[in-house]
């Protein structure tokens, strides 16, 4: 049955997105930049100019603010994220270092091989 009212869901979601589109269709400013746009990207191709060109050109300073705007790259990687599951309690620690303190009772209890088979998964 859930599959079902699902179904009608997303059936009525799909009618009201495409109320939507249709309203925006119509809509005269959305015309407008699209053809803003066409014509834009005619010009740039008539140049051989990429969009990173004509940024550089109308805004000499917008390389200056992203970059200031950016933190500072760190010299050191961040740790990945390891996600281990305890079989027997259904605990879940998840953990960038070895030293935390739930994972390090779980290896002295259980120790380092046993725990380190219970990882479920690794993240970035």
């Amino acid at each position: 049955m859930s599959l079902l009212n699902d179904y009608i869901q997303k059936e009525q979601q799909l009618k009201q997105l495409q109320e939507e589109l249709q309203r925006l269709e119509g809509d005269q400013r959305l015309k407008s930049e699209l053809e803003f746009k066409a014509k834009l990207e005619a010009l740039m191709n008539e140049f051989g100019k990429r969009p990173a060109d004509v940024i550089a050109l109308l805004d000499p300073t917008a390389d200056q603010r992203s970059a200031k705007a950016a933190p500072a790259a760190s010299t050191r990687r961040k740790r990945r994220l390891k996600i281990y599951k305890n079989p027997h309690t259904g605990e879940v620690i998840e953990t960038r270092g070895g030293n935390h303190k739930g994972l390090r009772s779980w290896k002295d209890e259980h120790g380092d091989e046993t725990v380190e088979s219970w990882l479920v998964r690794m993240e970035d």
